[in-house]
């Protein structure tokens, strides 16, 4: 392994390791001096802010602490990644987990005005250090998003400003987020994590269900119905593709659908941009899902650049022998739970040999330029359903809709989908159509 391989290694390692968690908790004990505030950043045109601001109320009446509210304006465009798709993205995601969630969001408009989002920032910045934010923001924004009209106001707030900033300084851009002493929680989805901490800090009832749980990924009963296929959008260089990459597998062995598996090309190989911070937060939160999902994460030797490209000229050859799904999965393995150096010959050669191939075949077999048509046709698959990162989803067939969606953490979210569409063989029970 070369010494900037190595170090690289030992670095990225460290970041996810327990005794850095650990570590940076007791630094934050050991600093605080009254009750735990826990720090919320709400932006009053974002779906995903909406639904966060609901639990609130749930989290303060059962954990011992204290919240301090932040008006923040939207993420740059460069920390969208795609800002041309980024707020349809998330109103179509919200929407979809919201009822899951037991939290509304309203659908009268698709957008909320300028105009609007100052007059509601402006009401709301009344009420930061008050006794009603929450119960303030939770109706601006079922105003706001089913489209009535606040009456105008003249002044505008720079509160947003302050936030955004404050939000920056602590690393990370989104909002709908939650910070706690060191670390990050975005959304109603991380939510369990921090209730889960505070439980560990002895901030709440360890015999109490987490106020905002959720939903499971647990096996359902035998599918009759095996007419549905599952597209499946990973890369190889990313974090949240390898921790759900067995489970993806597992969902469609259960399930009956038919698995396609379309590698894509990473997004900072495609001038994606991603901020240090960003990295940072992405690398220690796929940390803690692949805990709580019991998938292996770290040892890591990051695959970027010219190794991620070695790999790809295999894949027409796997392709050809029906091997894609399981050389990806092996790859993903390699790189994000066994610190195995794939970026060198002998490393690829190792994932290859455990997918049931000859390295001397595929080698032969190998493309110089074949593979890319292959991840731009699947890159612009991916990007038809409004996604441009991964692991993102698209599920056919059956009598509803296509359903489509992103994330390693939406897979509950699939198998309701796959199971509206499916019926479901009972014990002596005959199906007629």
């Amino acid at each position: 392994m070369e010494p900037k391989v190595l170090l690289k290694k030992f670095f990225m390692s460290a970041l996810i390791s327990n005794t850095r968690l650990n570590f940076s908790r007791l630094k934050h004990r050991i600093k605080r001096k009254d009750i735990p505030i826990v720090h919320y950043f709400h932006q009053v045109d974002d779906p995903y802010s909406h639904l966060a601001v609901q639990k609130i109320s749930m989290l303060k009446e059962n954990y011992d602490i204290s919240f301090k509210f932040h008006l923040c304006g939207p993420p740059s465009k460069d920390e969208q990644g795609d800002s041309s798709r980024f707020h349809s993205w998330a109103l179509a995601d919200a929407r979809n987990i919201s009822e899951h969630y037991k939290t509304k969001l309203p659908r009268g408009i698709n957008k909320i005005s300028e105009n609007q989002k100052i007059v509601a920032e402006e009401k709301l910045s009344r009420e930061l250090n008050g006794h009603h934010f929450t119960e303030t923001a939770i109706e601006l924004g079922e105003k706001l998003w089913s489209g009535q009209t606040l009456p105008l106001t003249g002044s505008k707030t720079i509160e947003p400003t302050r936030g955004s900033n404050l939000r920056k300084k602590l690393g990370h851009w989104l909002s709908g987020t939650f910070y706690y002493e060191g670390e990050w929680y975005w959304g109603v989805d991380r939510l369990l994590h921090l209730e889960s901490r505070l439980v560990e800090a002895g901030l709440g009832s360890a015999n109490a269900p987490p106020c905002v749980p959720r939903p499971h990924e647990s096996p359902g009963e035998p599918f009759e119905e095996k007419d549905l296929t599952l597209e499946f959008f990973p890369s190889l260089r990313s974090p949240y593709s390898a921790i759900c990459f067995d489970r993806v597998v597992a969902l469609a062995n259960e399930t009956g659908v038919k698995l396609k598996t379309l590698p894509v090309m990473p997004m900072m190989m495609r001038g994606v941009k991603a901020s240090r911070s960003k990295q940072f937060y992405i690398l220690t939160d796929a940390k803690r899902e692949a805990v709580y999902y019991g998938q292996a994460f770290g040892p890591i030797v990051d695959p970027i650049g010219e190794p991620v490209i070695e790999a790809f000229k295999l894949l027409t050859a796997m392709i050809k022998m029906d091997k894609e799904t399981e050389y990806c999965g092996n790859y993903l393995k390699a790189a994000w739970s066994e610190g195995i150096d794939i970026t060198r010959p002998e490393g690829l050669k190792k994932v290859v040999e455990r997918t049931g191939v000859s390295w001397n075949k595929v080698t032969e077999e190998k493309e110089a330029s074949g593979w890319e048509a292959i991840l731009d046709k699947n890159l612009s698959r991916m990007l038809e359903f409004g996604f441009w990162g991964v692991p993102s989803f698209n599920l056919t067939g059956g009598d509803a809709e296509d359903f489509s969606c992103w994330g390693q953490d939406r897979l509950w979210l699939l198998r309701h989908e796959i199971e509206k569409r499916t019926i479901k063989k009972k014990p002596n029970e005959r199906v007629w159509k």
